[in-house]
C-alpha cells in the first residue's frame, strides 16, 4: 500500500525518511493512509439515501453525473426523481460492494 506525506499529501517512495516534494521528515513506523481518500461507506450511504439528488457523486467529485441527477429530479418537479433514485441506489450498492472503488481524481476509496 502506498504511503503519503502528512504535510503535503505527495506519494512517498518506499522507505523514504524525507518527502521529496516538501522536504518534511516523515515517520516510517506508522501506516499513513491516503489523506485525499474518500470514505466508501459515506459515499455508498449517500448514494442509497440521497441518490436522487446526486449527493454521492458530488462527494466523489463526479460533478457532471451529479448535476445530471440533480437536474432530472428538480426540473421534472419530482416526476422523474424515481429514475434518479434508482440510479443512486444502484451506484450506492456498487460503491459498498467495491465495484466502484475510486473517486474522480483516481484516489482509492477508504473503508
Amino acid at each position: 500500500m502506498a504511503k503519503f506525506c502528512p504535510n503535503c499529501g505527495a506519494e512517498l517512495n518506499e522507505g523514504a525518511d524525507v518527502c521529496l516534494k516538501c522536504g518534511k521528515k516523515v515517520s516510517n513506523s506508522s501506516d499513513n493512509p491516503n489523506p485525499n481518500g474518500k470514505s466508501k461507506v459515506a459515499a455508498g450511504l449517500l448514494g442509497i439515501f440521497l441518490g436522487a439528488l446526486g449527493v454521492h457523486n458530488f462527494y466523489l467529485g463526479y460533478t457532471g453525473k451529479a448535476v445530471a441527477q440533480l437536474l432530472i429530479s428538480v426540473l421534472s418537479c419530482g416526476f422523474l426523481a424515481a429514475v434518479s433514485s434508482i440510479w443512486g441506489l444502484i451506484e450506492g450498492i456498487l460503491i459498498l460492494t467495491g465495484s466502484i472503488n475510486k473517486d474522480a481524481n483516481g484516489n482509492d476509496l477508504t473503508n
